[in-house]
């Protein structure tokens, strides 16, 4: 089995390479910059944008794990043409080829305005905080289409926040540890039909659902209440007051991204 990984060079990409490594399965990695190639690894350096480029990345490979894309905010014009455009441009070529199996790395920020707290379900709808999350609302539009016209098996996944440890209180609630984000993915590999799924493990105080998650054959192992009693000595207890614990999509709700703030950097 061969899987193209875009954006394969940040952070997701960095914590999924080993874990998804298995004998008889290639890796091919795709990012702008370039990659050093590991056993069972092929790299290409390309953009997500560049039509000639993607159909060469997805020639002869099995499923696609679109991680790449802008990570932050970034001014409409970037987030319309990486994030939304890079999208299309990476389900076309998948659809071309005849990739069956394609999962998409979406966000929680698809969702950000809603208020954080009770369990949010499955398929909650859009409220996003930022362009980012309207970029992100943007890919499980597309990835749904392509699934009910051109019949293609494809999984959105709301990822919480992918790191090797949760970095704040706040993710004592959105944690998605680097062994579930594997997990995850596997499952959303052998996944058939369209789905959005919460990327998240089995924390605590997680603030949404596992049960679509669970519906595909996710099985998250960890709980990010392990790592309270540090997190919480160092931080405090999480203040339902600040919109880092009030919407889900915490920080990106916050006034300094008002698009009169936004400039061509990364904020």
């Amino acid at each position: 089995m061969r899987i193209l990984i875009t954006g394969a060079a940040g952070g997701v990409g960095g914590l999924l390479r080993p874990r998804l490594a298995r004998e008889g399965r290639v890796l091919r990695l795709l990012d702008i910059v370039p990659l050093t190639p590991g056993p069972g690894e092929e790299t290409m350096t390309a953009d997500i944008t560049d039509p000639e480029a993607m159909a060469k990345a997805v020639d002869g490979v099995d499923a696609v794990v679109h991680l790449g894309g802008h990570s932050l905010e970034r001014p409409w014009a970037d987030i319309l043409q990486v994030n939304v455009n890079g999208t299309y441009v990476v389900l076309e070529a998948a659809r071309r080829a005849g990739v069956r199996h394609v999962v998409l790395a979406g966000s929680n920020h698809a969702a950000g305005f809603h208020p954080a707290g009770a369990e949010a379900p499955d398929y909650l709808f859009p409220r996003p905080d930022t362009f980012y999350g309207v970029g992100k609302v943007a890919l499980e539009a597309l990835g749904s289409l392509y699934h009910d016209r051109y019949g293609m098996d494809v999984t959105c996944l709301r990822i919480g926040s992918c790191f090797e440890r949760p970095r704040d209180v706040r993710m004592l609630a959105t944690w998605l540890s680097p062994g579930d984000c594997a997990r995850l993915v596997e499952a959303a590999l052998a996944a058939e039909g369209f789905h959005v799924v919460w990327g998240v493990s089995a924390n605590t105080r997680r603030w949404w659902s596992l049960e679509e998650g669970r519906a595909i054959g996710y099985e998250p192992e960890d709980d990010a209440e392990v790592h309270a009693p540090e997190l919480i000595a160092e931080h405090g207890e999480p203040d339902p007051g600040d919109l880092a614990h009030s919407r889900l999509g915490g920080s990106f709700c916050r006034p300094e991204l008002d698009v009169d703030n936004l400039t061509s950097r990364e904020r």
